[in-house]
């Protein structure tokens, strides 16, 4: 490395944490204070310190976004959607950072501005939106507004006819919001201002400024959410933990009736329901691993009247159901891909719409005619920009409405390829590559390995533009389908997770090492990515195998698992036992604190590190970041350089406008460029 400037040095202040007879040390723990001026004067200076340590390669960074921008077409839209008498559609304009909403009607042509982004974010460092949500009668527009970064949104309504907005807004709220329909109440989901939970389920009068809470949710490891079903009959309350939910409901044309409920929850079993108009349509894991799909009469809800129409499929997951009037959708799982399956409404007569890649992500669509006989779907691949087709569910025709435009791309340069490889314990682990056309499987590229792995969350392999800018350089990128995810299912989950966490790790060092034998890259250029529980993933490898990686990118990175899940006072706590294991429980305590990677945290020879947080981050918070990157600068034996860069207005998902996150992406490719460049001589 080129002669880098000295490293800042946190202050240690022992602070003793005890439970189950252990007693942990944290020399850190003072860094959790955001109001304590010594706090940011660190923060500061480790942002001063990468900055230093990267000022070589500046020129690099500004080429890599000038080179990422190039593949942005700056007056990008999207599809127009069409809903009753009006168009609707979101478009950037050349050189604007956020778009605007419009909509179009139908018989006259003439556009109206819904929402102009650009203009209202004028002023703000950061500023996030919901869409506009429009009432049954066209009339209404009701839309969220996050200047922060913490995901409390202030919704305003303003009539379309007149340009009025109404005086009384909505403060602090999710941005899960839904019209009655009578064109007067909303019904929105509120957080806890601690724990960020959402609890509560309230109905708001526009008319008057009046709210009313209609439903409240006790249980802290449950989310309340609320949701309208495609036939716009019925407004549903949903509450999920990661394992059970229940659901409530209502007739939209009785919005001040009291919700009923639908089914009681029972552990384990996870239900979701919407409606066909006459008939309650209900996705359940009731003796079904995968799912299954029952039907029910709008006035007998219990377990009792439900009758199967969608079998259990062991080998497909169902992961998503919609409902038309004349048609049941599913989106389903098979071998880690994703099929669309229709059906009539009896579930008889199915059949799925073809693809032919070997590796892609297919989804159902923006969809908001409950008539239509099309169905509007998505597809991309690693190699292939994301396309909007619509499926005619009738004569079973399609037609490709937009492949989204990709300036400077030349899809026929890459290749997209799938393998699996065997992880520790003989299981199987798909991993999906994008490479040049012309590579040499000669063992020496450069790899970068991407993983999540968590919440039963799929890491699709979608088209990402910027990665290209790696890939043109001589670069390998994978992302590893490892367990705690779903992509092979619900087993896939579940076997990693609590007390089978570990799996997720070592299937990600597994298919690092099986790309390396594979002759896909080079030992001395392998470099892993991954963010928020993705970052988890990062500081386990890096305390497994720090040897195996020239360089970690871990991105808001959940790293002090034991402290922050004993902390019921930090936001998303409580909820995550059923996902990581209750530390108050000694078992689940030792299980964790083997692993977690602040507490693992021992002498070695540490890779590079370049480690991202948000100063408003309300999912980790930066303190754990800071934290660990203070440890590892203790313990590291090695001349690795580790580097911390602290985003000052932005939370969990980094700055807001496109290019300023383009800027972010930037500063993580040119470290890896940086670093490679230095391993090579």
């Amino acid at each position: 490395m080129h002669k880098a400037p000295q490293a800042p040095k946190a202050m240690t202040k022992p602070h003793n944490l005890s439970i189950h007879g252990d007693t942990r040390v944290d020399n850190y723990f003072w860094l959790k204070d955001r109001e304590n001026p010594e706090v940011i004067k660190y923060l500061e200076s480790e942002n001063k310190f990468t900055a230093e340590s990267m000022k070589d390669v500046k020129g690099l960074e500004e080429e890599l976004f000038k080179d990422m921008k190039s593949r942005i077409k700056e007056d990008e839209s999207s599809f127009p959607v069409k809903k009753g008498n009006y168009y609707y559609q979101v478009r950037y304009e050349v050189g604007a950072q956020y778009p605007l909403y419009t909509r179009t009607h139908i018989a006259s042509h003439t556009e109206e501005v819904l929402l102009n982004i650009p203009e209202m974010a004028k002023g703000h460092s950061f500023y996030q939106n919901t869409s506009p949500k429009i009432s049954p009668n066209e009339e209404w527009m009701a839309y969220g507004v996050d200047t922060v970064g913490r995901r409390f949104y202030t919704v305003s309504v303003k009539n379309l006819k007149s340009g009025e907005v109404l005086s009384h807004q909505i403060k602090d709220i999710t941005p899960n919001f839904v019209w009655a329909a009578d064109n007067q109440h909303l019904f929105y989901a509120k957080q806890n201002p601690d724990t960020l939970r959402s609890e509560k389920i309230f109905r708001f009068d526009i008319k008057t400024g009046k709210e009313e809470m209609v439903y409240f949710e006790a249980d802290e490891i449950f989310s309340a959410y609320v949701y309208k079903s495609l036939s716009e009959k019925f407004i549903f309350i949903g509450s999920a933990s990661t394992l059970t939910s229940e659901v409530h409901f209502l007739d939209a044309h009785i919005p001040l009736q009291k919700p009923r409920l639908f089914l009681k929850r029972k552990q384990g079993h996870e239900y979701s329901v919407t409606d066909g108009v006459d008939k309650f349509y209900i996705l359940s894991n009731d003796g079904a691993t995968n799912f299954r799909v029952f039907e029910t009469s709008i006035y007998d809800t219990d377990r009792q009247f439900w009758k199967e129409i969608i079998p259990h499929n062991p080998k497909s997951l169902i992961q998503d159901m919609t409902v038309f009037e004349h048609y049941i959708v599913l989106e389903q799982r098979e071998n880690g891909l994703t099929h669309i399956r229709i059906y009539d409404r009896h579930g008889k007569n199915p059949y799925s719409i073809p693809f032919t890649d070997q590796s892609y992500l297919a989804s159902i669509g923006d969809n908001r005619e409950y008539q239509s006989h099309t169905l509007r779907y998505n597809f991309e691949s690693l190699r292939l920009p994301d396309s909007i087709y619509d499926f005619n569910m009738k004569s079973h025709t399609q037609e490709l409405k937009k492949v989204r435009e990709v300036p400077n791309y030349n899809a026929e340069k890459y290749v997209a390829e799938r393998v699996m490889i065997e992880s520790h314990d003989g299981v199987k682990v798909p991993v999906s590559i994008i490479r040049k056309k012309d590579f040499n499987f000669d063992s020496s590229a450069g790899l970068l390995i991407y993983g999540y792995g968590s919440y039963g969350a799929t890491m699709e392999p979608w088209f990402h533009s910027d990665i290209f800018s790696l890939v043109d350089r001589g670069f390998v990128y994978a992302i590893a389908h490892i367990r705690g995810g779903s992509e092979m299912g619900r087993e896939w989950f579940d076997t990693g997770r609590q007390m089978h966490k570990k799996n997720t790790f070592l299937d990600f060092i597994a298919c690092t090492e099986g790309l390396l034998k594979m002759r896909y890259a080079s030992p001395k250029r392998v470099f892993a990515m991954g963010g928020s529980a993705g970052g988890l993933l990062m500081g386990a490898i890096t305390n497994m195998r720090p040897d195996l990686y020239t360089g970690i990118v871990a991105q808001v990175p959940f790293v002090d698992v034991v402290t922050t899940m004993l902390d019921e006072t930090i936001p998303l706590t409580t909820g995550e036992y059923e996902q990581w294991g209750n530390p108050n429980e000694t078992e689940a305590y030792k299980y964790i604190l083997s692993y977690s990677p602040y507490d693992n945290v021992v002498d070695a020879k540490y890779p590079n590190m370049l480690i991202t947080t948000g100063l408003h981050d309300s999912q980790v918070q930066y303190w754990e970041p800071a934290k660990w990157v203070a440890k590892l600068r203790d313990h590291n034996k090695g001349n690795s350089l580790i580097l911390m860069k602290t985003n000052m207005d932005a939370g969990h998902g980094g700055a807001s406008g496109r290019f300023e996150r383009l800027r972010e992406e930037a500063t993580e490719m040119a470290f890896i460029l940086m670093i490679d460049k230095a391993h090579q001589h």
